[in-house]
């Protein structure tokens, strides 16, 4: 993997003025992916919107560690809830227009 494509997590840090351990806290729970090249730790970017708002909910909402991690899984199982949703009315309009024709 290229580390051009990657944040590094120190800068990360010190652009939202956080402390690097709080990364590594979300590491821990399993919410975010920690790659390790060259003794330097990076995030992927498509995680970045995530990662910036559990800082919201821990430095903004005073959520601990915790609560995030019950949040993102009410959240993940919403979201997979949603797509059921969608494929079930996408089959409901299809099975319509059958009965129509």
């Amino acid at each position: 993997m290229n580390s051009k494509d990657l944040i590094l997590i120190k800068q990360f840090c010190v652009y939202h003025e956080i402390e690097n351990t709080f990364i590594t806290e979300l590491h821990n729970y399993g919410l975010v992916e920690i790659i390790i090249l060259e003794e330097d730790e990076y995030l992927q970017p498509e995680q970045l919107p995530t990662v910036e708002k559990m800082i919201r909910l821990h430095y903004d909402l005073k959520i601990n560690l915790e609560g995030i991690d019950v949040i993102a899984n009410l959240l993940d199982k919403i979201e997979v809830l949603q797509q059921n949703l969608v494929t079930t009315q996408n089959k409901l309009r299809l099975y319509q227009q059958h009965q129509i024709e």
